[in-house]
């Protein structure tokens, strides 16, 4: 396993008048995000400010990895939340839980 940086990006379901939580299927998103959190396979996240991005890093094998399990998410489906791109990340400063 190893590290990979995703940018996430509004897509054009995201009503950007409403808050986060306003948006449809919030609460399945929010459950399905909190579960790959506690597997293990998100260790960080959160949006970009001043932008309409979202930072996830991942632990993962392959970026086709992350993509089969992103398009679970029921943000994924809607296409409210979209992955403009995957990069393998090497983790230089600071450490992370195993």
């Amino acid at each position: 396993m190893r590290l990979f940086a995703a940018i996430l990006e509004r897509g054009p379901a995201y009503q950007a008048s409403k808050p986060l939580e306003g948006q449809m299927e919030w609460q399945a998103h929010r459950g399905f995000m909190n579960s790959l959190v506690d597997e293990g396979f998100v260790v960080l996240g959160g949006p970009l400010e001043g932008t309409s991005e979202v930072l996830l890093i991942f632990r993962a094998a392959s970026p086709e990895e992350i993509m089969s399990r992103w398009s679970e998410d029921p943000w994924a489906k809607l296409d409210l939340l979209r992955v403009s791109r995957i990069m393998p990340w090497d983790l230089r400063l600071g450490e992370l839980k195993k």
